[in-house]
């Protein structure tokens, strides 16, 4: 049993740095209520821990090349646990965004770290056996985040979901410490800090003027200042990586038809899929009266049928060419996304059962495929970059799809229902007295989840096409034989790699 305790100690961080990306959504009424927040702001509550998180997954993996993983995988522990401290005692809203951007840093650390440990520490089948009990751990995060979230929220305050964290974290360095060996990259290049600093500034400036769209207006000079600064940072980042010796993304990658397709699906999967629970949620509780406990236990069937079908149908999914399990996944998860539109302003909770069993279907199709059909579409020497590639593009799509279906929605509430209705639902105003129209915010709700569940069924279904078009079967290289475990991750997990960077072990 003890070859198995570097499992443990590296499942512990993955199923924390996991587990936060949805255990959030449920709270955020509570939240909403105590800090006195705006819409605005509680969409960066959620959005900044997944943009730090994506931003850096790159540039993290090529420090930990150089400094060693295990080194590293520690630092992001302390670090997402400090951070956890902070988001669990902040006294205002801006307090809570700044500690949920550190956490990102520090599970950026963890998650890139991970893939890496498993790597030098396991081979063979023992490989392939921790792939698949790490995806499978992946998965019940995802499953577990919104109820537990729920149960946390309910019996002990918002605060209690960051502050679980900290018993976690001390657990998992103290393993981390006396069982991880050190890894690292022998032939580790230099870091390429422009590509990391012009992809950050990118990603950062375009979900920020996303965000700020729904105050500000698309027209204000802050907005489209910030559009244009993105699309020089975006220029900057592909001129750099271009020159550079070593790039954090090669781009001569992209003229794969299947590597193409393949990160289009990553950037889509999360925007289609998961996006919308986070105002799924606001709806269950502020509109209809749902506690954080019942609103986590309504959305779980979508990651319960995800967990199902990615376990009892993997060795299946396996055997489909990966454009049929990608892109007929992402199919159901258009179809089930679009039969969400039948909330109305006289619906329950009910209303959502059909779609959400539907998308998880869809969910479970992708999530064990993505990563092993990277793995098989990039040559041995590109390993860690194709898996790093997924997993970023997986958090930015999550990211931007938060920031664009927020924008939609909060327009749809003020647009339908006036400002005073957009407060209700986001859980910053009551949601009786006070002269209310309680009809007229059950109207603007639905009609707002109607125009996002929209936008996101169209998202997966052209995502779906796109993806049966561009991605082709390749044959499935020897050293990724380990990967296809790896991308049990579940409704709302990124996959994890099946292969990464050359690393050779190092003593303690």
């Amino acid at each position: 049993m003890r070859k198995w305790l570097p499992l443990v100690a590296i499942c512990l961080g993955a199923f924390m740095l996991l587990i936060d990306v949805s255990i959030v959504n449920v709270a955020l009424p509570k939240m909403s209520h105590d800090l006195h927040s705006s819409f605005t702001s509680l969409q960066w509550v959620v959005d900044m821990y997944a943009l730090v998180l994506a931003s850096l997954l790159l540039a993290v993996g090529s420090i930990g090349d150089r400094i060693g993983h295990r080194r590293m995988y520690v630092a992001g522990l302390v670090l997402f646990a400090l951070a956890s401290l902070a988001c669990g005692l902040s006294p205002n809203v801006a307090a809570l965004i700044t500690a949920r951007a550190v956490q990102g840093l520090g599970a950026a650390a963890m998650f890139n770290s991970t893939t890496s440990l498993l790597n030098s520490t396991y081979q063979g089948r023992d490989r392939g056996t921790a792939y698949g009990i790490w995806g499978a751990v992946n998965g019940s995060a995802a499953a577990l985040g919104p109820v537990l979230g729920g149960l946390l929220t309910e019996q002990f305050g918002w605060r209690s979901i960051f502050l679980v964290n900290l018993p976690v974290a001390v657990i998992g360095v103290v393993m981390a410490r006396r069982v991880l060996n050190e890894s690292r990259n022998p032939v580790a290049s230099r870091l390429d800090y422009g590509g990391a600093l012009s992809f950050t500034a990118a990603a950062g400036a375009v979900t920020y003027a996303l965000i700020e769209s729904d105050d500000k207006g698309w027209g204000s000079s802050t907005v489209l200042g910030l559009l244009g600064f993105s699309v020089v940072a975006l220029l900057v980042f592909l001129l750099i990586e271009r020159k550079v010796a070593a790039p954090l993304l090669d781009l001569s990658l992209f003229r794969r038809p299947t590597f193409l397709g393949l990160m289009i699906a990553a950037l889509v999967f999360p925007a289609a899929a998961f996006s919308h629970l986070t105002y799924t949620s606001l709806w269950l509780q502020s509109v209809l009266g749902l506690s954080p406990i019942e609103a986590g236990l309504v959305v779980s069937p979508l990651a319960l049928a995800a967990f199902v079908v990615s376990g009892a149908g993997g060795k299946l999914l396996h055997k489909l060419a990966p454009q049929l399990a990608i892109g007929g996944g992402l199919i159901f998860v258009g179809i089930g996304t679009l039969l969400l539109m039948v909330v109305s302003a006289d619906s329950s909770w009910t209303a959502l059962m059909a779609g959400l069993v539907i998308s998880g279907v869809g969910v479970g199709m992708v999530s064990p495929i993505l990563m092993s059909a990277t793995m098989s579409a990039v040559p041995r020497e590109r390993a860690g970059m194709g898996s790093g590639a997924v997993n970023t593009f997986r958090q930015l799509g999550y990211a931007l799809g938060i920031a664009v279906l927020g924008t939609v929605f909060a327009d749809r509430l003020r647009s339908v229902g006036g400002a005073q209705s957009a407060a209700v639902i986001s859980g910053g105003a009551p949601g009786s007295g006070q002269g209310v129209n309680l009809d007229l915010v059950h109207k603007a709700a639905a009609l707002g989840l109607d125009r996002i569940y929209l936008i996101a069924g169209i998202t997966a279904l052209v995502g779906g096409a796109l993806v049966l078009a561009l991605v082709r079967r390749a044959p499935a290289p020897a050293w990724a034989a380990g990967g296809g475990a790896a991308g049990g991750g579940g409704a709302g997990a990124p996959a994890g790699a099946a292969a990464d960077r050359p690393t050779v072990p190092a003593e303690h």
